[in-house]
């Protein structure tokens, strides 16, 4: 169901915020039953080792922390692309040309003005279509775009990525790039990751773009420290998790029962956050009718965060048809942008 939200009736030197935003909230399909709501959560946390769909990390609570980690001194990657993207947004939008601007998971958009600000040099319209679960988000920071973009047009989407991207409608710019920056593709399997591609392409006509951020394989002292800050902020990330399966399925998780958990897989070259059980406790979810057994130091894998080798992953964009035109990187090969078109569907 799309709804206008009436932002207000300050005129801008074009025309009105309410004029320029429209926050649309995704639904499920009719045919998905409501018997099928929290299934992803009884199928992880009934599996012998327990898993949670990083999804639930992203509350209005947890989209504020995430936005915290971001600031984090640990935590390079966001400082790492955002100096990469001040280098080569001229570059981009050079390449792509006019165009529409989908973000998903955009958070705050922080990254996103370094974009927009490229394209209103260049003299083009701008217009962004966020992408975010958390709708108090996508409302919060439209406001601040549509008060420093006077010619800004936005139009947020509530929902997952997998609802938004099927639900894109046509663009009436020249062209549209997908942007999913930040390193998120880290947090899908490979299975999972080659599923999302397929989406993507669905999304795009022929000739329309995709920039993937990745984060790049470096030393472990690095990853380590990135994801057990000294401040516990990703700590309380983590922990929020539970919080907000407490709130949506009447849940009694104690989360001072609970502890945060990140190591480096070296063999899979990724990192892996868990949520490990301080003693053994029993559970319940009283909406989803489910009660939950753990033992001491038994733990829930809460994400996984896989590090990429930039010629592999760009190797596997050009087979399913998105074709790398340009590849922008740090001077310590930290982390990668990666600005691929769509040849073929």
């Amino acid at each position: 169901m799309s709804i206008s939200q009436a932002v207000g009736s300050k005129e801008t030197s074009q025309n009105t915020y309410e004029e320029r935003l429209q926050i649309q909230r995704l639904q499920e399909p009719t045919l998905v039953i409501s018997s099928c709501v929290g299934s992803d959560v009884i199928k992880g946390l009934t599996q012998r080792t327990k898993s949670l769909p990083p999804r639930y990390f992203y509350d209005d609570r947890g989209s504020e922390l995430f936005e915290q980690i971001c600031e984090l001194p640990e935590y390079y990657v966001t400082r790492t692309e955002t100096a990469i993207l001040q280098e080569c947004a001229g570059e981009i939008a050079q390449i792509t040309g006019s165009c529409e601007l989908v973000e998903l998971g955009s958070g705050s958009s922080t990254k996103t003005r370094i974009l927009l600000d490229a394209y209103q040099r260049a003299g083009y319209s701008l217009q962004y279509v966020p992408i975010d679960v958390s709708a108090g988000m996508l409302e919060s920071t439209a406001l601040q775009l549509l008060a420093e973009y006077p010619t800004l047009k936005v139009q947020a989407l509530a929902g997952t990525y997998e609802l938004a991207l099927a639900q894109l409608e046509p663009t009436k710019l020249p062209t549209r790039t997908i942007c999913f920056i930040g390193s998120t593709l880290g947090n899908l399997n490979s299975q999972e990751c080659d599923e999302f591609f397929s989406q993507i392409i669905h999304a795009l006509q022929v000739g329309e773009y995709f920039l993937l951020g990745v984060d790049l394989q470096k030393p472990k002292h690095l990853l380590k420290a990135a994801y057990n800050d000294s401040q516990g902020v990703t700590a309380a990330f983590n922990l929020n998790m539970l919080e907000h399966l407490n709130r949506l399925y009447e849940g009694n998780f104690d989360i001072t029962q609970f502890e945060h958990w990140a190591f480096y897989n070296e063999t899979q070259n990724q990192i892996e956050m868990h949520l490990r059980s301080l003693r053994s406790q029993t559970v319940q979810l009283k909406a989803l009718n489910l009660t939950i057994s753990f033992d001491q130091d038994e733990t829930i894998l809460t994400e996984i965060s896989r590090k990429f080798d930039l010629n592999t992953i760009q190797q596997e964009l050009k087979a399913k048809g998105l074709v790398p035109q340009k590849v922008w990187t740090d001077k310590n090969q930290w982390f990668g942008l990666i600005l691929s078109q769509i040849t073929h569907k």
